[in-house]
């Protein structure tokens, strides 16, 4: 006789877990349906890119069943569908995103399963990404603040909360899945990994992600990790593997991974034709293993009668069908709404960053209280102090950041001063770095984290541009308002490629950033300050002149001195010529102008994004020229957004064409004499400033 199926465990609502389920079937079934036959129905029935979770659907909704803390977080992706119904996520919505009407989770702006839930009590989805892997180091970052929370705010909600981060077989080959696997183990975090292994990525199989294709067993003796796996289409090893994992978690042990082998019962998208990388007997193959059927079996009759199966058919039916009539009623995106979020505009986000009353009681003052004249670094040193001492959110971190005090020992003596839970090193991973950020930020903690050089960005694109799209993507229902400092730029007489990149255009050129470049230590204590308590995420530029030399220094302008973004500085006054420009090239540009006298106006803009378009338009139609220098490459540099700016809306107001000054598209290079051919000198400044004058 063959065993008897194991009853149903009492500690799950199953009848809930198969509602859901049959929901998300039941919607992947019509949206392929409804995209396979499209000369048969209205074109605005159409789903635009239609995914599927056929396969996936039993063993999320079991997951998402155990995410009952208040401040639990899970972090998903693309495939995750049916954890978010089981979390709340309407069925209106649900189907309503993938045909890209109004309202939502995205408002038409987003892929429609490129989902988020802003929770405050109880589980909240973080906003999903249309990329791999990039959901994990969020994830950690969460769970660091849970335990940020809890330890340090003694805050009670946060007791037993965990963070839970979703992926697919593929994405365990993902920078951040390795690198969050290193958070969460090295600091014991309470974090959770599920990997649903359907041993694809998109044609790929899973021995090309992972040797042997099983990331449990390779991970077996990893330290601080209780690993396991199981069959993800059996409902009772799955809800079994799953409430002991999540316990583990829960109770204090440190962080879990379950691997679960689900089928792919579809292609990977709409587009996508699975036949052209499987055969049919291999496809057949996947279906004899859906999960929903061995549900069925598992309830019926243990747990509910066929009558009861069959209401709940029809219940999922008609709840389903009202659903799509809803989500087919609904409007279009309004266009004229489309640029509205890339940043703050004065208005709370769901969730993420301080709060406004948060924000408000930190104050702040436009007032400068003159105190002793202090150096570049300790400008900026004294400003974290300050705010770490007033606001007990904030975080520092980065790599040496801690005992060292950072390799321009911007941070010496604070980690000594605050303790290592709010100053703190992390691994050599940016990509961790700025993610662990991103989720802390989303967690309500104000997170200032350093990248060493600007260079070392690069391994965090992903993260930085998720971070910055994120208010505008999910229609101001989360933000990540975090801090990053970036040194860059050459140092005291000695360049190179990999040290000295400046390229601050980029992050201009970056949706939903604020990018500060000062000059002097007043302005960054100002501009970091602002930064630190204000709701849009912000790359605070670090001149690597100016943290080595003396040539920033200025009197320290007090503990409450913020200074808006997109204030430009009038450094010096002139009548014949405007030269702009920002960062350490401000004082070439001075020393520079010294010979003309009265002729040549200076001014600093302090910021590129947003950068104070109406001070540099004001100065040239009085001078009637401009000159613009910076360290970063001619070519698509910012100072040709300046010059196209002033030929569009100053045009008649020039006297001579507007010049560029900057390195002519070539690395930054170590011997000083090749530097200085590379970046502007005040010697090639002032030759010319002499031609822009006699032009």
């Amino acid at each position: 006789m063959p065993p008897r199926p194991a009853r149903p465990d009492p500690r799950f609502d199953w009848r809930r877990i198969a509602y859901h389920a049959l929901v998300s079937r039941a919607l992947d079934d019509l949206e392929e349906a409804v995209n396979r036959d499209k000369a048969k129905v209205p074109r605005d029935h159409l789903v635009l890119y239609q995914f599927s979770a056929r396969g996936h659907e039993v063993a999320q909704v079991i997951l998402g069943s155990l995410l009952t803390g208040r401040r639990d977080a899970a972090s998903a992706y693309y495939r995750s569908r049916p954890l978010l119904l089981s979390l709340g996520l309407s069925i209106e919505d649900a189907h309503g995103s993938p045909l890209g009407r109004a309202g939502g989770f995205s408002d038409g702006r987003d892929i429609g399963v490129v989902c988020n839930l802003p929770a405050r009590e109880g589980c909240a989805v973080l906003p999903m990404s249309g990329d791999v892997g990039s959901q994990y180091t969020p994830a950690a970052g969460w769970a660091q603040a849970i335990t940020y929370h809890r330890d340090v705010l003694h805050d009670a909600a946060w007791q037993d909360a965990i963070g839970v981060v979703l992926g697919g077989d593929a994405s365990v080959a993902t920078n951040g899945f390795w690198s969050a696997l290193t958070m969460a183990t090295t600091l014991k975090l309470p974090m959770l990994f599920y990997v649903e292994d359907n041993d694809l990525g998109i044609s790929v199989r899973g021995e090309m992600q992972t040797p042997g294709g099983n990331i449990a067993a390779n991970l077996a003796s990893f330290t601080n990790l209780r690993v396991s796996e199981g069959d993800g289409t059996d409902p009772a090893q799955t809800a079994a593997l799953l409430a002991d994992a999540v316990a583990h978690v829960r109770g204090g042990e440190g962080p879990a991974l379950v691997r679960l082998t689900v089928p792919r019962l579809n292609s990977h998208s709409g587009p996508d034709n699975q036949k052209g990388y499987r055969s049919d007997a291999e496809i057949a193959e996947e279906w004899a293993r859906d999960p929903l059927p061995k549900l069925r079996a598992h309830l019926v009759p243990a747990l509910l009668s066929e009558s009861d199966w069959s209401a709940l058919d029809a219940e999922v039916a008609r709840d389903v069908a009202s659903g799509v009539a809803g989500a087919r009623a609904r409007g279009y995106p309004d266009p004229a709404t489309v640029g509205r979020w890339v940043y703050a505009d004065d208005a709370e986000a769901g969730l993420g960053g301080l709060s406004a009353a948060e924000r408000m009681a930190l104050g702040g003052s436009a007032a400068i209280d003159e105190g002793e004249t202090v150096r570049f670094a300790e400008a900026v040193r004294r400003t974290l102090a300050s705010e770490l001492e007033r606001n007990p959110k904030v975080v520092v971190f980065g790599e040496d950041v801690g005992k060292k005090g950072g390799v321009h020992l911007v941070t010496e003596g604070l980690q000594k001063r605050f303790g290592a839970t709010r100053v703190f090193d992390t691994s050599l991973s940016e990509e961790g770095i700025i993610g662990r950020a991103v989720g802390m930020a989303i967690a309500g903690l104000m997170p200032v984290a350093e990248i060493q050089f600007r260079k070392y960005a690069d391994p965090a694109t992903e993260q930085l541009n998720n971070c910055g799209t994120m208010r505008w993507r999910t229609v101001n229902r989360f933000a990540a308002p975090i801090v990053v400092r970036m040194p860059g730029g050459y140092g005291k007489d000695v360049g190179d490629p990999w040290h000295s990149l400046s390229d601050e255009v980029r992050f201009a050129h970056a949706y939903g950033w604020q990018v500060a470049i000062p000059s002097n230590a007043a302005d960054a204590v100002g501009l970091l300050r602002a930064a630190m308590r204000g709701a849009d995420p912000t790359i605070f530029f670090e001149h690597r002149s100016l943290l080595m030399t003396s040539d920033g220094s200025s009197r320290y302008p007090g503990d409450d001195y913020v200074l808006p973004f997109g204030q430009a500085r009038t450094v010096r006054e002139g009548s014949d010529l405007t030269v702009v420009s920002w960062g350490a090239m401000v004082h070439r540009c001075a020393e520079a102008a010294e010979a003309f006298g009265g002729a040549v106006e200076l001014i600093d803009l302090r910021t590129v994004a947003p950068w104070d378009k109406a001070a540099v338009l004001a100065s040239v139609r009085r001078t009637g020229r401009c000159l613009v220098v910076h360290e970063d490459n001619l070519t698509a540099g910012f100072g040709a957004e300046i010059a196209a700016t002033l030929a569009q809306e100053s045009f008649w107001f020039l006297d001579a064409p507007v010049e560029r000054l900057a390195p002519t598209d070539i690395p930054v290079a170590y011997h000083t004499d090749l530097l200085n051919a590379i970046v502007p000198t005040v010697e090639r400044i002032s030759e010319r400033i002499r031609a822009v004058l006699r032009a």
